[in-house]
Order: C-alpha cells, then structure tokens, then sequence
C-alpha cells in the first residue's frame, strides 16, 4: 500500500500495483506522503462516514490503510503542532475525482474543527452547502466528465488557536467564459441554466424560460440531459444551499433573473441595417426576446438595442457612434452575455465568502486546492492552453518536492544515493510563459497591433520556435501548433487565441450594466 516499498520502482510496476489494488476495492494507495487516489465511478458512502472519520482521528500516518481522511488528519495535526498553515494540492486529468475528493476533504476539516452544539448556521455547515452553489454556477458535463469543475478554487478554512474553525474564504480561478455562448457535443453548458429550465410551474413562467431545446446558447449540442441527475431536483437543492449560505431569497430571484436573460440575450439576431455596415433587430423573434432582456436586467430597452449595434469611440473632438455590422452585433452580444456571467459568479463567489465571514485573528489555515485537471480533447484552444499551463506548474512543484528535495537531502546528510532521472519540465513552461519569448508573450504582443489574425499569429510560433524541442508544427496545419507536454502531446487550435485573450469588457456593456435598477444586481 505504499509504493516506495516496491522492490523495483519503474512505471509498469507502478500501474500494475495499482490496477491490483483497484480490482481490490482499494482505491488509494500511498508514494511516501502522497496520497494516489484512483476514481472507483460509483458512490461508496462506506468509505465516508463518520465510523470511518473516527478510526483516523489522530492514528499515526501509515498505521492504518491509505485513505483521505489521513492525509487531512496529518495535515490537520502538523497545523495544530506545528502552529504554521498547510496546503493540500488534489491535481490529475479531467474527470479524475478532483472535486469529490476536495469535498470529502472539507468534510472531515469540518468533523475535526467543528464547533458541538452550537446554534444556527455554523461556519463549517456553510462552507460545505458553498460546494453546490459553486456547482451550479461553475460546473458542467464535459466529454469525459458529468460534473466538471470549469472554474479552479482554493478554500481557505481558517482556524483558531483551539483549532476550530473560526472562518473561511474562497477564491476561484480562470471561470471558462466562453462555454457560456459555445458549447460543442456531447457537453453542456453550465448546469444553472438547465436547472432553471427544469424548475417549478411558477418559476419557470415568472423568469420567462422552457424548454432547453428553444435557446441558442443550449441547443449548440443535442445533449440536454445528464445521466441519473435530475434537474428539477438539483434546482430546489440549489436554492436550499443558497439559503444556508445566506443568499437571500430576493437575492435568488436576482440570480435567476441574470442567467434567464443570458438565455433570451442568445436568442437575439441581426440583419443589415439601412446604412453600409450597421445592423438592426432580425424579426420579430428577436425584438420580442429583446424585450425580455431589457425586462429581466431591469434595464433600457434602447440603451440595451444600443449596446449590441453600436460602438462609441473616443476622439479628440468628441466622440463618433460607429454601426456595427451583423455579425460584429453577434460578436457583441455574445461579449455581452460572458461579461453578464462572469460578473454574477464572481458576485456569488464574494456573497459566499461575506456570509460565511472570514477571522482576521485566525491562527492558521488549511487550504485545500482543487483545479482543473489536464486537457486534451479533439479540439483544444486557449482554455486547454492556461489549464495545462497550470498542471504543468503543479507538476513541477510535484517534481521539486518528490525528487529534487529529496535528493538536496541525502547531500547533505552525505547519504550515498544512486541519481534518480526525472523529467525536468522547466523548457515547457519557459516556452508558454517566459518573458520575452513565450507563447503568452508573443500572443500580448500579436493583440496589441490591429492587423494581427490568427494566422499571422501561428506564423510568427513556427518561426520562433520551429528548433525547440517541445514545440512543432503538424503536417498542412495553418494555425495548430503541438506541445509536448509532461502528460503528452496537445495539439491546440490557434483560431480563437486573439479573441479570447482580449476578452476585455466593452465600454456600453459597462454603462448598461450600470444604469440597471436590479436592487440585488450582480
């Protein structure tokens, strides 16, 4: 049960170890103090329970089978002991169990630093009702996953010197904007959307929504469903959630009044307007989900008209008013709707962490990070790019912590040891992130000059990293590009780089936002 013990430690020993182990039922196995957890796909609530919480409540590291509550105990008593924070970092590929494992970690931080008997909402009970609030928001089917995390987080919970919860924070990274108005088969967009579909008679007539089948944004892709969840339900458990978190019901309503008018704001279309370049308002259809639009954001439905087919541009004689033609209009309202949903998860994320309250005297904390795991699907753009940069980080700190201080170690303890070769992955993040020279870099530049496509773009990698040994072009491609990355080879799609690192808020969408008269908006 810990692989350090093997007689012989290369990677075929490693996968049958554990393929032994999982057809066992013997999901986790340790490397030293790591802990290796392989997805079972099916509940096993045995495994979780409080009889089990118990048995490892203060049992040395290594006495007992490999589990998930040991590797939060230690890190539990090394706070207390130690007097100092600790982090525990859950990485893998897409799909691997990152998010259950997160949430069974809180739980057992909540079993431990618990507060017995107290009245009311407890810190604790609100951090983890925070879980499917996030959820709702944040998660959605992927290929390979019913409930993906497309959002990174670090739960801060914070303890103070008697080592009980005193308060917490969440932070969240990198929400994925544009599955808000793209969204290819088999996936789905984000859940909230088909949950408020799926609600109650009264709901569903009152936010103005139906059948999923009837929005742009959601009918991209013939998948409106998600093996053994049920919307409706999910929608009602939402909402308790919301309350245990201290969203207000007024506040709920508001919500659900955004991600309604996200739906009806994709269903608008444009046509050429009378001018050369302008457009207007397709057919009826549209002015009438318009209108929805305006009335939902409780904003003007001019001003709303306005913000989608024109542009303002400043000038040192004043400003001009620049049509936008009809597909400049979708591009618009498209940036409208990511704006819209990014700034209500954010406003969520923060009534989170106002509710449950953060402790300024607090002690230490654990914090517990759960981020997106490796991607490679058939199409892989911008996205996949940040979210594999970012494995690629956690595997360095991986390979730093595993090898390089190991071996720091027996040095100076002038122990003699036999090399261990491991790859050193430094050249992938140099050749994504180094400044000057980086993809990233070279991609700010190629968004700074107005001439620049994502063809010029692709031209401009092959040509400056057409000898580095990570990087390389495939045969007839004019804008993909290959990185051989520490879990593979990733071919990504350069055509919608530009767009979706400008991806900044428009001017008029501000103003509109602004002038909405949402009491609770977003």
């Amino acid at each position: 049960d810990d692989m350090t013990k093997l007689a012989y430690l290369h990677e075929p020993g490693v996968l049958h170890n554990l393929a032994c182990r999982y057809g066992l039922n013997e999901i986790y196995t340790y490397t030293g103090n790591i802990l290796i957890a392989v997805n079972p796909f099916q509940r096993l609530p045995h495994l979780y329970d409080v009889h089990m919480m118990e048995q490892y409540k203060g049992a040395t590291f290594g006495e007992l089978s490999p589990h998930l509550f040991a590797i939060a105990d230690s890190c539990y008593r090394a706070m207390i002991n130690e007097h100092g924070s600790q982090s525990i970092l859950v990485s893998g590929e897409s799909g691997a169990g990152k998010t259950e494992t997160t949430k069974m970690l809180m739980r057992y931080l909540a079993f431990m630093g618990g507060r017995s008997g107290t009245e009311g909402r407890t810190v604790e009970q609100q951090v983890l009702e925070s879980n499917p609030v996030l959820e709702a928001f944040g998660n959605a089917k992927t290929v390979k996953n019913n409930n993906s995390s497309r959002f990174g987080k670090f739960v801060e919970i914070q303890f103070d010197k008697y080592g009980k919860i005193s308060g917490a924070a969440v932070r969240t990274y990198l929400l994925e904007r544009s599955r808000v108005c793209q969204v290819s088969d088999p996936e789905r967009n984000y859940h909230c959307f088909y949950m408020l579909c799926s609600a109650p008679p009264e709901d569903v007539k009152r936010f103005k929504v139906g059948n999923p089948r009837s929005f742009h944004y959601l009918n991209q892709t013939s998948c409106y469903e998600v093996a053994n969840v049920d919307d409706a339900r999910e929608y009602l458990e939402t909402r308790n959630a919301m309350d245990i978190v201290g969203i207000s019901q007024e506040e709920q309503d508001a919500i659900f009044r955004v991600v309604a008018a996200i739906l009806h704001l994709g269903n608008i279309n444009f046509s050429k307007g009378k001018e050369i370049d302008s457009s207007r308002l397709r057919d009826e259809k549209s002015i009438n989900h318009l209108k929805i639009v305006a009335e939902l954001l409780m904003c003007d439905e001019k001003l709303l008209e306005d913000s989608l087919c024109q542009r303002v541009i400043v000038t040192p004689d004043g400003n001009i008013t620049k049509p936008l033609d009809p597909d400049s209009a979708l591009q618009s309202r498209d940036a409208l709707a990511k704006t819209v949903y990014s700034r209500l998860f954010d406003w969520i994320v923060d009534k989170i962490n106002n509710s449950i309250g953060q402790d300024p005297d607090a002690i230490s904390i654990i914090g517990v990070l759960d981020i997106y795991g490796f991607e490679s699907f058939k199409v892989n753009s911008f996205e996949q790019l940040c979210i594999n940069m970012t494995n690629e980080k956690l595997q360095q700190h991986f390979n730093q912590h595993v090898f390089k201080m190991e071996q720091e170690e027996y040095t100076r303890d002038e122990i003699d040891w036999s090399y261990v070769e491991f790859v050193d992955n430094q050249d992938v993040l140099d050749l994504i992130e180094k400044k000057p020279g980086g993809i990233i870099a070279l991609l700010d530049e190629a968004c700074m000059f107005p001439k620049s496509t994502h063809e010029t773009f692709a031209q401009k990698m092959y040509q400056t990293y057409k000898s580095h040994k990570r990087f390389s072009k495939p045969k007839l491609a004019r804008t993909a590009f290959t990185i051989n990355h520490y879990a593979g080879d990733v071919t990504y799609q350069a055509d919608y780089f530009l767009d979706k690192n400008k991806d900044y808020v428009v001017a008029e969408h501000q103003a509109l936002l602004n002038s909405s008269s949402n009491n609770s908006k977003p």
